[in-house]
């Protein structure tokens, strides 16, 4: 007997978890098959849930369904297979299955810094359609349990990543170091290639940190795009929570979770 699987169950919770995947659905079903017509089962990169009924047709659907992963894409295809010799299946019958690939689009949120402000500002930006990347080198900061989309970095080279960030990404800086704080902003500036680069900090922490970037050969134009202070304006308050609302409006304004270009 063929275990209970629910598709949308499944579909649901890889899309929380933003996991590539694939649903394969046999659209037609001639003559004796393994499956019927409907039958469904999901594929990701490393596993599968589900079955349209083994086989060499099921292995032939699933490596389909793992080249469209590899694409990139979301995307659709309709494949057709015979069950014969060809596939070594003796049911004599014919299958089209439909192959639908989903691949979450959402933008890369870089944050450096695990402090009060920063934990707020995951718990905030927990429920958008975008991936954290979220920084720090102190052990024991990140909290125990994590949103599906945020990837915890522990490390003891913080700049090394800020260095090696996505293009088109987005930046908060918020360590426990001011000197950290100023070795971030100027890689990414140096690197340039990122929609977004705010720094937590007052106007004359941005004042300290231009004349030192200005030496450091950062020019005008990259000055211009460091966000500091951060958060839209009007909010005063000084609460990790209310800084951080401030912050994912601000983040919003510009473009986070829309499609196409990031406005600068």
């Amino acid at each position: 007997m063929l275990q209970d699987f629910s598709w949308l169950s499944t579909l649901a919770d890889l899309s929380a978890r933003r996991v590539p995947c694939v649903l394969i659905t046999v659209m037609e079903a001639k003559g004796s098959t393994p499956r019927e017509a409907g039958t469904k089962m999901v594929v990701t990169a490393d596993a599968q849930f589900g079955t349209i009924g083994g086989g060499n047709l099921e292995f032939e659907a699933v490596a389909e369904a793992r080249k469209l992963l590899e694409a990139a894409i979301s995307t659709a295809a309709v494949k057709d297979y015979p069950l014969g010799p060809k596939l070594a299946q003796c049911c004599g019958g014919a299958v089209s299955v439909l192959l639908e690939s989903f691949i979450p689009t959402g933008k890369k949120l870089y944050l450096f810094g695990a402090g009060h402000v920063g934990r707020e500002v995951v718990s905030v930006l927990s429920a958008l359609p975008l991936d954290i990347v979220w920084v720090d080198s102190r052990e024991g900061e990140f909290p125990a349990a994590l949103p599906a989309h945020c990837k915890q970095k522990l490390t003891s080279a913080p700049l090394a990543e800020a260095e090696n960030i996505d293009d088109n990404a987005y930046v908060l800086v918020m360590t426990h170091s001011h000197d950290l704080d100023y070795d971030i902003v100027r890689a990414v500036l140096q690197r340039g290639r990122f929609a977004y680069l705010g720094l937590i900090g007052s106007a004359t922490k941005r004042a300290r940190f231009e004349k030192r970037l200005t030496v450091d050969g950062i020019t005008p134009e990259g000055l211009a795009r460091l966000v500091c202070p951060i958060g839209v304006g009007g909010v005063t308050g000084k609460h990790p929570r209310e800084i951080a609302i401030a912050v994912a409006a601000q983040l919003l304004s510009c473009g986070l979770t829309r499609t196409g270009a990031p406005q600068e």
